[in-house]
């Protein structure tokens, strides 16, 4: 059970600044834009399973996957970095006024729709799991496997229960996103995503950068 507990302690400690439910769930607000709490509350609870799904199978499954399609942690990093700062250029550049004109035309239903086709690409990934998730999740997987069988099951159990709490963190910051920012006004929210927009900008630079420096490392080395 120590065990147990240690890796519960050491993935959700180590998650929980990368996925970061508070600062996501305003950049997830911003994307959304105007819509009924129970959508919000839809969208997060799918966006919650998603990411358990996503995190686990990362867990068990994501150092086979990169070796079988040849990628390595420096290019995942790369790309991930160049989608994440695309996300942040796009929604820090977003228009409000012709956004909200254009949901005014859309049917509630065709709406709810539209977003709920969206919960896995960009909601859950990048703006929830991203590539720097992805890189942590995969050094504590290899890190978590133990020779003793009882050893290794019960740190992938520690670090499934961490999954499920910040998945947990990440609903409720998700659900109630609007709530959260419903006493700050429109002016100071609209400043906040913006904000918000940019660090996610400057966060998918820093990781792109991070994969660039350790290639060009390693080619310097092999020359």
């Amino acid at each position: 059970m120590l065990l147990l507990g240690k890796y519960f302690v050491l993935v959700f400690s180590a998650l929980l600044p990368l996925i970061n439910p508070l600062g996501s769930s305003l950049v997830f607000l911003g994307l959304v834009g105007i819509a009924p709490s129970a959508t919000y509350k839809t969208l997060a609870r799918k966006i919650a399973f998603n990411t358990i799904l996503f995190l686990l199978a990362i867990e068990l499954l994501g150092a086979a996957l990169l070796s079988f399609f040849g990628i390595s942690l420096p290019i995942l990093q790369v790309a991930g970095g160049f989608v994440l700062a695309a996300m942040g250029w796009s929604l820090l550049n977003e228009k409000d006024a012709s956004a909200d004109a254009a949901r005014k035309d859309i049917p509630p239903e065709a709406s709810l729709s539209n977003l709920q086709q969206r919960t896995f690409y960009p909601y859950t990934f990048p703006i929830t799991a991203g590539p720097g998730t992805i890189v942590v999740m995969l050094t504590l997987s290899a890190h978590a496997s133990r020779k003793l069988l009882t050893e290794s099951l019960l740190a992938h159990l520690g670090a499934l229960l961490a999954i499920i709490a910040l998945s947990l963190l990440v609903y409720l910051c998700y659900a109630y996103a609007p709530a959260i920012t419903k006493k700050i006004s429109p002016q100071t929210a609209h400043g906040i995503q913006r904000v918000i927009a940019f660090i996610l900008l400057c966060i998918g630079v820093q990781i792109a950068w991070n994969g660039l420096q350790t290639l060009v490392l390693t080619m310097l080395q092999h020359r």
